[in-house]
């Protein structure tokens, strides 16, 4: 075997070589100390994709920066740089982790930016870049989506690009440095489609707007179309007609010439955009819905045509026209279009709800006067007047005054909260009793209300799995329709009836039209646009179609105990009073608050609150010292005040008599019990805990209910771990987990064999886990679980690293989350299995399957019908969903 020198492409023996290196995992062969010198100078301009092929002096790598925005924190890097190495041409990774940043060198013939970008998020990493939604006009093809995405993703620079039918836009991510916005446009329009800016941040009144103009331009398309057609149909077929019947041949040839004339601006203005999209089509030697259409009334209309204008040349019987094909099937195919352009103007009702909740004015004081401005002219640090009843236009504190805000846009519950100085207000929300000031710090696209609605819209204009394998099958279905077209004409015109030419062509013609890859097209998005349109308006934010299909087969959730299933938050809940004691339950919270109001215990703050709650008024406390480890002591009102643990009263042996016991079931719940004595004598007891929400034991039933198993996950003690257990009805506890291992202990339950040692037997090779948390601690069990859902009301980084995030910090939304995502899913197959066998009926019946049994033939015109109404179809049945009602109603 030789080997050829990388540098001068010599073949030689690997025995007989001058000397070799090893770069890249490969190793190279050198004929002589020139070819190893200038190999060294620059190892990469001689690299190939194996050492044996050697010479090709033209290949050099590229290299590129790929920005990861959460580089530095909590993922580990190591399967991130495996990831990309595995890729092939894929030959150096370099993490800079300070600056954020990948440093890759490739080969661009064999990986793809865009292949980068996925192993980056499959690692559980966000690529970093620019995010541009393009808007597309007239986009109603279903094969067109995978050609502009493959378009836009050979665009060098671009990271990602997903185009959305349902809302005619693309969502590109990319590099700036790499490509610009303009080379993007120019990509769209390279498919004969016209880009326009999005509708998506665009006002209400404006995306009405251009929804109701791009309507009407439909239906006057399909009026002309329809109006021509009434004259054309009718002397398509004279001898059905009174008074037509008895004009002479001439007369009605003279006609067929007139309908040639008319059908003419049916075919170059209310089936424009078929004919503009298939010539884009063409020139890239592809096929889609648009040629379907353009080829079936085109080749009606040029066989019409040539059938009047040379009568002799066919057989006997064959030359009569067929224009009313051409001007029926665009009318209806456009109205189609129309009535499908409608229905999803409904079908984004969410968002308009959303976007219809944000003031339009703001009373700003500025210079001490007040002023009603646009709340678009609001600055951050205005301050600005709210009065009853008022909505609050934007985000902020309140500065002065207090009141009750309905907040139940946001959080989805429906009693007011009570606001005062000091505490955060949201854009949108419902200012109820009282007046305040408040001054601003998030305005416009920074609001709540912002981020909820561009969330939802990122989350619409995403693609589920299953979407991604209706758009393949829509990319090879024209070209699968096309062929049986031809097929169709050639057994019509060589084994069918006489006239076989005019069999041919009607059958043939029916087969393009009948076609539909739009309804499939349009299974998906439609149903995913409205799903997590209702999930937002009950509260459940969900980040991406995928997100949604996988919550649908949740197994497993695991709940994180602090916070999730407890307020996260600890509360007073028993005041146990001694025998013995002199005092009542108040006058021993009383003193016990006193003297914790000094304390900086994590648990004196639940007290000092419990016993304003009850209007007590506290007392000065002398001689305050902590004794670390057994608690503290202090003087109220001139008596001996000792509160602290068993080794305390022990340590000063105080007798406890009966409520050693009482501290131990006490314990046994899972609260913190503190012993409290008065001048050396047992008083009593105080408790506190972090207390359950009231509707998590509710909540986690139903999960239960629905063949889900509910772990807990906590780093509190097993016992404390497994009374709030027992509370909530959780079966299975994970206790004393460090944070670091929370992500490993997902790991487990998402392989069979852990699920097997706890004795749940599942077919499956592995479970689909949710992971439901609230802290910094949780992000990396929400990153590594198959769904990850963080309370609303926990830290940024928990949302960041979610899939779904649940605006109210309730473990109903858990629920509701999965009835959204099993309610669209639903949909969406009752959608593909619609369209599916719309598709596999039509089309044979179309080639005439039928006519030899029962003599049964499709006309072109019901094809038609029936393809525009298949689309017609599937939004509706997706606008279905919007009468979906979840278990637990949040309002």
């Amino acid at each position: 075997m030789t080997v050829r020198d990388p540098v001068c492409g010599m073949d030689i023996e690997p025995r007989s070589a001058f000397a070799l290196r090893e770069h890249m995992r490969q190793t190279f062969y050198f004929c002589s100390q020139s070819c190893v010198e200038q190999f060294d100078k620059d190892p990469h301009h001689f690299v190939t994709t194996s050492a044996t092929t050697g010479f090709n002096p033209e290949r050099t790598l590229s290299r590129i920066e790929l920005p990861v925005a959460d580089l530095p924190f909590y993922k580990p890097v190591p399967s991130l740089e495996s990831g990309l190495l595995a890729l092939d041409g894929i030959h150096d990774v370099v993490t800079n982790a300070g600056a954020g940043v990948l440093r890759v060198e490739y080969d661009p013939q064999l990986a793809t930016i865009p292949q980068m970008a996925a192993v980056v998020r499959s690692a559980g990493f966000q690529v970093g870049g620019t995010n541009a939604k393009i808007g597309i006009e007239n986009l109603r093809c279903a094969s067109c989506v995978m050609f502009i995405e493959g378009e836009l993703k050979s665009t060098p620079g671009v990271l990602s690009a997903t185009v959305n039918i349902a809302t005619q836009e693309a969502s590109v991510d990319y590099l700036p440095q790499k490509t610009t916005l303009a080379q993007l446009n120019a990509a769209i329009e390279t498919w004969g489609y016209k880009p326009r800016p999005s509708m998506s941040d665009a006002p209400v009144d404006k995306q009405e707007e251009a929804h109701a103009r791009e309507y009407s331009r439909l239906m006057k398309m399909f009026w002309f179309a329809a109006i021509v057609s009434v004259p054309v149909l009718l002397f398509a077929y004279p001898q059905y007609v009174p008074l037509i019947r008895d004009l002479s041949m001439e007369t009605i040839r003279w006609s067929w010439v007139l309908s040639a004339i008319a059908t003419l601006p049916v075919l170059f203005y209310s089936g424009y955009d078929f004919f503009t999209g298939a010539w884009a089509a063409f020139k890239h030697r592809s096929a889609n819905m648009n040629t379907l259409i353009a080829l079936g009334t085109g080749a009606a209309w040029l066989y019409s045509t040539f059938a009047v204008a040379f009568p002799s040349v066919f057989p006997e019987g064959t030359s009569e026209p067929f224009y009313d094909v051409v001007a029926v099937v665009i009318a209806l195919v456009v109205l189609g279009q129309a009535l499908e352009l409608r229905a999803k103007g409904q079908s984004s009702s969410a968002i308009k709800k959303l976007l219809g909740l944000q003031a339009k004015t703001a009373r700003v004081i500025r210079d001490g006067k007040e002023m009603d401005l646009p709340v678009e002219e609001v600055l951050v640090g205005d301050v600005i007047q709210v009065r009853p009843g008022e909505k609050i236009p934007v985000d902020g504190v309140i500065v002065e005054g207090s009141s009750a805000v309905d907040e139940s846009m946001l959080t989805g519950e429906s009693l007011p909260v009570s606001k005062k100085k000091g505490d955060e207000v949201i854009g949108a929300t419902l200012n109820k009793t009282g007046a305040f000031k408040f001054r601003t710090t998030k305005v416009g696209k920074d609001t709540a209300l912002a981020q909820i609605v561009k969330m939802v819209q990122d989350a619409q204009n995403s693609k589920a799995p299953i979407a991604r394998l209706a758009d393949t099958v829509s990319g090879y279905f024209v070209p699968i329709v096309m062929i049986l077209a031809v097929w169709t004409f050639v057994i019509w015109f060589v084994i069918g009836p006489q006239p076989q030419l005019v069999y041919a062509l009607v059958t043939s013609v029916t087969v393009l039209i009948i076609a539909c890859p739009c309804a499939l097209g349009l299974a998906t998005p439609m149903s995913l646009m409205v799903g997590i349109g209702k999930g937002a308006e009950n509260g459940i934010l969900i980040r991406s179609g995928e997100a949604l299909q996988t919550a649908r087969a949740i197994q497993i959730v695991v709940l994180d105990k602090t916070g999730t299933i407890t307020k996260g938050k600890p509360e007073l809940t028993d005041v146990v009073v001694s025998d013995q004691s002199s005092v009542n339950s108040d006058q021993l919270l009383k003193v016990a608050a006193s003297v914790e109001r000094v304390s900086e215990h994590p648990l004196a703050q639940a007290i000092v609150e419990s016993a304003q709650a009850r209007k007590l008024e506290l007392s000065d406390v002398q001689d305050f010292e902590a004794i670390p480890g057994h608690g503290v002591s202090a003087k109220v009102e001139g008596r001996g005040i000792l509160i602290g643990n068993l080794k305390l009263m022990n340590r000063e042996n105080i007798a406890l008599g009966s409520l050693e016991e009482q501290s131990k079931s006490l314990a046994d719940d899972g609260k913190t019990p503190m012993f409290i004595a008065i001048d050396n004598k047992a008083a009593g007891i105080i408790a506190v805990a972090d207390t359950v929400k009231e509707d998590s034991a509710e909540a986690i039933k139903a999960l239960q209910s629905m063949g889900i198993e509910v772990v807990m996950i906590t780093g509190d003690n097993r016992r404390t771990a497994e009374a709030i257990a027992r509370k909530v009805g959780v079966k299975r506890v994970l206790a004393e987990v460090l944070p670091e291992e929370k992500a490993n202990e997902i790991k487990k339950l998402q392989s069979k064999v852990e699920s097997q040692k706890s004795g749940d037997l599942r077919p499956s090779t592995f479970n689909v886990v949710a992971m439901v948390g609230d802290g910094i601690n949780d992000a990396p069990a929400l990153a590594q679980a198959d769904v990850g859902l963080a309370i609303g009301t926990g830290t940024d980084v928990a949302i960041e690293a979610s899939d779904i995030t649940l605006i109210k910090g309730s473990l109903k939304g858990v629920v509701t989350a999965i009835e959204v995502s099993r309610a669209t899913m639903k949909n969406i197959y009752q959608n593909l299995v619609g369209a599916f066998f719309y598709n596999v009926l039509g089309v044979p019946v179309a080639m005439g399957v039928l006519f030899p049994f029962f003599g049964l033939l499709l006309s072109p015109l019901i094809a038609g019908a029936a393809m525009a109404f298949s689309s017609v179809t599937v939004v509706g049945n997706a606008n279905r969903l919007r009468g979906f009602k979840p278990k637990f109603s949040v309002r």
